[in-house]
């Protein structure tokens, strides 16, 4: 089956701000009942933590792939040429979403850059596994950002900080 309406249908909307309604493990089990085998399987390997292209990636995961390191050697040329006091011009991102915020915001900032690079792939994608496999990216990506959690970061910060003092 190459198109999920009733299983893309019944997916709840997820945006940024907002708690998914569907957690990632609930997300695969209802999966499991309407993918094939084979897409199920591209599906549950899945994982915005590591941009490593697999042979195994369809034609969109190496698309988001590619951006997700582009994006990360972008970020690593700028905070290498900050630490050498260069210039760096970045090119998938205005350098004021990173400079000069702290560093949830900047995380923040990325993660919507990430999303929305997502939403313009979902263009032209609406029952298809395309469509599925960038909601799971989506999912992953916001869950993790409902990890986040400011005075906790605050805390663990001030115990590393506080150590050699």
């Amino acid at each position: 089956m190459d198109r999920y309406y009733y299983f893309v249908a019944q997916l709840p909307l997820l945006s940024v701000g907002k708690v998914p309604e569907i957690g990632m493990t609930d997300f695969l089990t209802e999966a499991k009942k309407w993918l094939t085998e084979d897409d199920m399987n591209a599906i549950s390997n899945l994982d915005i933590n590591n941009p490593e292209i697999l042979p195994e990636d369809n034609k969109i995961v190496k698309k988001y792939k590619l951006f997700e390191k582009s994006l990360r050697d972008d970020i690593l040329k700028y905070r290498e040429a900050g630490r050498l006091k260069q210039d760096y011009k970045t090119t998938l991102f205005s350098v004021s979403l990173i400079k000069d915020v702290d560093p949830l915001q900047a995380e923040l900032n990325l993660a919507n850059i990430r999303l929305t690079y997502i939403e313009n792939l979902e263009f032209g994608h609406f029952f298809d596994i395309q469509y599925i496999v960038l909601y799971y990216l989506k999912l992953q990506l916001l869950s993790r950002l409902k990890l986040f959690n400011k005075e906790q970061g605050l805390e663990i910060f001030k115990q590393f900080t506080e150590i050699g003092v």
